[in-house]
């Protein structure tokens, strides 16, 4: 193997026709990423300012056991601070001095904001601000928003990196920076395959450590290693980095074409690209028979919930053989996913936002033998007889990459299997 093999040309979806909807929406607020974020960032610690509501939302999307001592938390704000009776501020600080006289480890604070945080007012920036003069430069706090007024589901990783952004260091050398939330065992992978091209001055946002955040600059490249991160790109781009255009990582395809986009920006031969690719290519395909063999033909729909929603499929049909009856996605951006628009089969129906009631009668209508939605939606369908898949797992699960992509699609295979063995 000596070239890189083209991606076939489709149809496509640029063009297309989108169903804009501005109705009930059924999704999780942006609280939901600290799941996965603290798990990121090791000294990190992020901090809640909510309701006994947030508490609880976090505490069972974490499946945090009683003794176990995670790195988030939530300050409950009660009625004395609702009716204005407390200072809210001063109650902040004291919350926040009883944390790091505990946690002394914690190098990075967050402060996310929540409905309650919001409809009081609370400016979290300025307390931000206030405690650093405090705290720092041994702690650095920060802020940002996590509201459900504000964000949604996958946003509020958005949320957080481009509060991150201005603290960058600065620098003008060229590097390439890799965006998004990965778990280590990808961004070893990843850092491997990179080195193995010749790429060797690579960071990742956010980094495993508040001190090893990447430096940013004019020389900086940046690939988004996940589709929800407009903001963050946004930020970066401020600063001078440019984003190198690519399908998301997900699939033999989509992370083939992601890092061949990657070294081509680096001058990189194609020759040289293949070579490095192809093993773990052809082991990926091979993984993949299995699963495709369950998966092709059956229909599938996306509600929408957290902006995964185009790449994967996009990975699903092209790659697994199965018919997409609908793709909805909470935002679609257009610029981002130009790629896998492309890629898509031409006529696929294409919805942006939610009127909830409106889409379920279209599931209805089309009958799909599996159904991608948010936890609130997937017992419903499920007592309609609809099989689900809960988009969530889809977050928290690593994904991306050669060495996922079998997993990845087995995520999708295991609930047709067990219809399959339920009606036996």
């Amino acid at each position: 193997m000596n070239q890189i093999t083209p991606i076939a040309e489709a149809a496509g979806c640029t063009q297309s026709p989108v169903l804009r909807e501005r109705g009930q929406r059924e999704v999780f607020c942006g609280l939901t990423g600290i799941v996965w974020l603290h798990r990121r960032i090791q000294d990190a610690f992020f901090l809640v300012v909510g309701s006994r509501t947030c508490a609880h939302l976090l505490q069972s999307a974490a499946g945090v056991m009683i003794f176990a001592e995670p790195r988030f938390a939530t300050a409950i704000i009660d009625e004395r601070d609702l009716a204005g009776i407390s200072d809210a501020n001063d109650e902040l600080d004291r919350v926040v001095g009883r944390l790091v006289s505990r946690r002394p480890d914690i190098k990075m604070l967050f402060l996310v904001g929540s409905c309650p945080s919001e409809v009081i007012k609370l400016d979290l920036s300025r307390a931000a601000i206030r405690l650093n003069k405090s705290l720092g430069p041994d702690l650095r706090v920060l802020s940002y928003s996590g509201s459900g007024i504000e964000t949604t589901f996958t946003e509020g990783e958005d949320a957080c990196l481009a509060a991150l952004v201005p603290e960058l260091p600065a620098s003008d050398a060229a590097r390439l920076m890799i965006v998004g939330t990965l778990a280590e065992i990808v961004e070893d992978q990843f850092t491997r395959l990179f080195t193995e091209l010749g790429i060797k001055n690579v960071g990742f946002l956010p980094a495993r450590q508040a001190a090893m955040m990447p430096s940013v600059g004019r020389g900086t490249k940046f690939l988004l290693a996940q589709p929800f991160l407009a903001g963050t790109a946004l930020g970066l781009e401020r600063r001078g980095a440019s984003r190198i255009a690519a399908p998301f990582p997900l699939g033999v395809e989509g992370t083939t074409a992601w890092f061949t986009a990657a070294a081509r920006s680096f001058g990189i031969a194609d020759a040289h690209i293949a070579a490095v690719l192809k093993a773990p290519a052809e082991r990926a395909q091979h993984a993949l028979a299995r699963q495709r063999a369950t998966l092709a033909g059956n229909k599938i729909m996306f509600f929408p919930d957290s902006q995964l929603e185009i790449p994967l499929a996009r990975f699903l049909s092209r790659e697994l053989g199965m018919v997409l009856a609908e793709i909805g996605t909470p935002f679609l951006h257009r610029e981002h996913m130009a790629e896998e628009l492309a890629l898509l089969p031409g006529g696929t129906f294409l919805s942006e936002g939610q009127d909830v009631e409106k889409q379920l009668d279209r599931c209805r209508a089309a009958a799909p033998d599996l159904v991608v939605c948010g936890m609130g939606l997937a017992n419903p369908l499920e007592a309609e007889g609809f099989t689900t898949k809960w988009s969530i797992e889809l977050v928290f699960t690593p994904v991306q990459g050669f060495e996922q992509a079998a997993d990845l699609a087995e995520l999708f295979a295991r609930p047709l299997r067990r219809r399959a063995m339920l009606r036996v």
